[in-house]
């Protein structure tokens, strides 16, 4: 088949009828494009932002089994979470690495190394096929547990009262899963799906069903980029909205059969506080958290509190970092870190399936996001409501996404008729050809000597395998190269060509697509005026932007690096 290239364009669209027409553009409906385009189905996916600009970029970049889950008995889901989590490691080689975890021990009950290591050598038993991998630099050992004089070299800020040692537990994590969710989208293309970003959904269309209620029969979506509606056909509809997962289905049925507890997760990134290795916490005061080293810094978070607002509304304030700060350092002692330490922070929503029972005499029982269980559910809105032809994937976990998306996938074929095996599981994502990474990694620098070694690493942890078609569009336009291959600004790894890259063939509209879903330029913290200043003056002169326009995307940019409702900056 012709492999297909990223092209927005939603009058094309309106003219095609589709098997299945995905709405969200995150990790659950990319997932969905891609297992559903892979197995020869004729795909729409429409986003009403940017891809992956929410709960898919909002998290702690983990690809976990869920430790804890194992507390409330959901061995299902861990086991799934470990099997998916060996995966990711072998179609994402690029993005996703092992991480080792220092659990420290307390006392002899349930916080002391015979409970734990219980715990974890259940954990190890379930992810039997961990090391079920090619390269030697993915495979994962099996827990130890060390000294408490070696637990505080590694973490001197631990809490010393009652420290026995620590674990050592292995786990992994996500270079950029904004990117990876991209690699999803950018592979579901390749094999024939079309796509748009800014193309809100905004209502269904429906008939009458031969047997009963109503069979939908595609989307009307509002093209938030000229104010055009369109109507897109499909046979089946998966809403994969993630936190507006309710809100779509209420554009369907008034009372919605499924509710979502929203929990609302801040994280904070700072300087580099534990080197290589990463830290589970507990505090006494917030629950646990997770010091993960991220890109040359650290990652705190996560915080779970239930979030009733509108997920379009959600921020990070100063209250908010001030409180997690106060967790930090019950959690952390000799940590100390103040507001000045924190760089950069983020936040998610978690949509979790809302299992608490239905109140009976008005009285709502209250909402736990914390205990609430991160597994999905795959809902047919024709068996319970007679809504033909609607799919909702509501809940789930980053790590577990792409079995959902199988599941749904494998539901959508049936109700058209059709059968044909998932493939994504043995299939690397669109930068993930690349076999075993640090000799690739070295072959790269080998053929770019004229590229800092730094940067060409940082093409292959943010491309993969796809590095030589980035590198490719310096050379599209006579006299770009030179200009194209120079870095945005001194202190900073990302080239111009990453950013002309995007807007020509990644589908990037706004400069914080760029800088946040694209590049990585500002996921570590601002990356400076001049930086800024310059990604925005190359989108300009490939997107026409007059002064205004320029003037309010660097102002927008800018805006998302503050605080909401709060006057300083981060």
């Amino acid at each position: 088949m012709g492999f297909g290239k990223m092209k927005r364009d939603l009058e094309a669209m309106s003219a095609t009828t589709y098997d299945l027409v995905i709405v969200g553009g995150g990790i659950t409906g990319a997932s969905t494009a891609w297992d559903a385009a892979l197995r020869g189905l004729k795909v729409a996916l429409l986003e009403k932002d940017d891809f992956a600009h929410a709960t898919t970029s909002g998290s702690s970049k983990l690809v976990h089994g869920g430790l804890r889950y194992l507390v409330n008995g959901e061995f299902r889901l861990v086991r799934e979470s470990l099997r998916e989590r060996r995966i990711w490691e072998n179609i994402a080689p690029h993005m996703v690495h092992p991480l080792p975890f220092v659990l420290p021990t307390y006392g002899w009950g349930m916080n002391g190394p015979i409970v734990l290591g219980i715990g974890l050598a259940l954990y190890d038993l379930l992810s039997f096929d961990r090391n079920w991998l090619s390269d030697d630099d993915k495979k994962l050992p099996g827990f130890r547990r060390i000294s408490k004089g070696k637990a505080l070299d590694i973490m001197p800020s631990l809490k010393r009262e009652g420290l026995t040692g620590a674990m050592i537990y292995y786990d992994c994590q996500m270079h950029a899963p904004e990117r990876l969710c991209l690699e999803c989208i950018e592979g579901a293309v390749e094999f024939g799906a079309d796509v748009a970003n800014y193309a809100e959904v905004t209502g269904f269309t429906s008939e009458a069903s031969l047997r009963r209620g109503v069979k939908i029969t595609g989307v009307q979506v509002l093209d938030r980029q000229t104010g055009n509606s369109h109507t897109i056909r499909g046979q089946v509809v998966v809403n994969a909205a993630g936190p507006w997962a309710d809100k779509t289905m209420a554009m369907v049925d008034d009372t919605p059969a499924r509710r979502l507890i929203r929990s609302k997760g801040i994280h904070i990134i700072t300087r580099d506080i534990s080197g290589d290795m990463a830290l589970a916490v507990k505090s006494e005061i917030g629950g646990h958290f997770f010091v993960i080293p991220w890109r040359g810094h650290t990652i705190i978070g996560t915080t779970d509190t239930v979030f009733e607002e509108d997920p379009d509304e959600l921020g990070v304030t100063e209250r908010d970092i001030e409180n997690f700060l106060i967790v930090v350092n019950d959690g952390l002692p000799g940590l100390n870190l103040t507001r000045k330490d924190v760089l950069h922070f983020y936040a998610g929503i978690r949509p979790l399936v809302d299992t608490t029972p239905e109140p009976a005499d008005g009285e709502e029982a209250p909402k736990d996001s914390y205990n609430a269980s991160r597994a999905a559910e795959v809902y047919d809105h024709a068996t319970e409501e007679a809504i033909d032809g609607l799919i909702s994937a509501i809940g789930g976990k980053w790590t577990t996404s792409r079995h959902l998306a199988e599941q749904v996938v494998d539901l959508a074929l049936k109700k058209l008729g059709r059968s044909a095996p998932c493939e994504t599981h043995c299939t690397p994502v669109y930068g993930g050809e690349i076999g075993r990474l640090k000799s690739f990694a070295a072959r790269a620098r080998a053929r770019y000597p004229h590229l800092a070694p730094e940067i060409v690493n940082n093409l292959v942890d943010f491309y993969g395998s796809r590095i030589d078609e980035v590198l490719a569009t310096a050379e599209e336009k006579p006299g770009e190269r030179e200009e194209l291959l120079r870095r945005l600004a001194p202190e900073t790894k990302v080239l111009c060509v990453q950013v002309v890259h995007a807007v020509r063939h990644e589908m990037a509209l706004h400069l914080d697509d760029i800088v946040f879903r694209r590049t990585g330029l500002g996921t570590l913290g601002h990356p400076g005026v001049p930086a800024i200043t310059r990604a925005a003056a190359l989108m300009a002169r490939e997107l026409g932007w007059d002064e205004t326009t320029l003037a309010r995307e660097i102002a927008e940019t800018t805006r998302l690096f503050e605080t909401i409702g709060g006057n300083r900056e981060g």
